[in-house]
């Protein structure tokens, strides 16, 4: 589930940032974010266990962890384009004990297609917005599917809010303004994300089976978890606002980020992740 902050993991809007970084901010995001991925799991309208289960962009697993725990005996082919996230997911699986039910691919979804089996069951999870053609993708998958198996495509709705509406002191109302910045530089870079997959699921060949949206408030008090994520979220997002934000916030933003200034979000006690996450589970006929 990569996500990123929800921009990390899959294509071109995450290149400012360094790969184990990247790799960091999805393993916090699997820890954070852990509740709320089981729940998603639960949801899926499956009327049997899946045996074989595609991770499509997979990052460094945390649905792919999810998905084997639901489902002890299926085999998972989690699917990425970043060799660092695979090896990670695959020292996870063994450190787990499920190495032998995990298998890894590395590919581009966006060119040639790799051979993913005959899953049972897809799960998307922050990847398909990252997509060049997600339409094009979306009809591979069905192809890929077998006949009455699930897609489920997740997605989150950009990067996660962590300041109080009134922080910081001196500059309230900073994050909000961050966020319109980053959205708009997102629109032009990741004109898919925030879309309804709904009809484009429909227009692919799926028969939309349920679909919902659930809100995340996490409080972190002084989590060094959310600390962690909050930096690197916000670190992150900062490389697309700096020239959208006037001096007076960037400054302020960057207090936020130092990590030995008193008001870096590393050392708050008001800290809390909220997001909402959407969902699409999708039959192929």
């Amino acid at each position: 589930m990569t996500h990123t902050p929800h921009e990390h993991g899959h294509a071109g809007d995450r290149h400012a940032i360094d790969p184990d970084i990247q790799a960091e901010v999805l393993d916090l995001d699997a820890e954070i974010l852990a509740g709320h991925i089981a729940s998603l799991t639960g949801w899926l309208p499956l009327s049997s266990s899946p045996r074989q289960i595609v991770d499509l962009g997979c990052g460094t697993g945390a649905g792919t962890f999810a998905l084997l725990e639901r489902w002890p005996e299926a085999n998972i082919t989690a699917v990425d384009a970043s060799a660092g996230h695979l090896q990670r997911l695959r020292e996870k699986a063994c450190a787990l004990g499920v190495g032998d039910r995990v298998r890894t691919v590395q590919a581009d979804l966006d060119a040639s297609w790799p051979d993913l089996g005959t899953p049972d069951l897809v799960w998307a999870s922050a990847s398909m917005h990252h997509m060049a053609d997600p339409d094009r993708t979306l009809r591979r998958v069905r192809d890929a599917l077998a006949p009455g198996g699930l897609l489920a495509v997740v997605e989150l709705a950009g990067f996660p809010r962590f300041l109080p509406e009134d922080g910081p002191k001196e500059r309230p109302g900073l994050e909000e303004r961050c966020h319109a910045a980053s959205e708009r530089y997102h629109a032009e870079h990741v004109p898919h994300r925030g879309a309804d997959w709904g009809p484009k699921l429909t227009a692919a060949g799926f028969s939309v089976e349920k679909e919902r949206t659930i809100t995340v408030h996490i409080a972190g008090s002084r989590s060094p978890a959310i600390g962690r994520y909050a930096l690197i979220s916000l670190g992150s997002m900062r490389t697309t606002v700096e020239g959208a934000l006037s001096p007076e916030d960037l400054a302020a933003l960057d207090r936020l980020l130092d990590a030995e200034s008193p008001e870096s979000v590393l050392h708050r006690g008001d800290l809390a992740v909220r997001t909402e996450r959407s969902v699409w589970a999708a039959r192929r006929p």
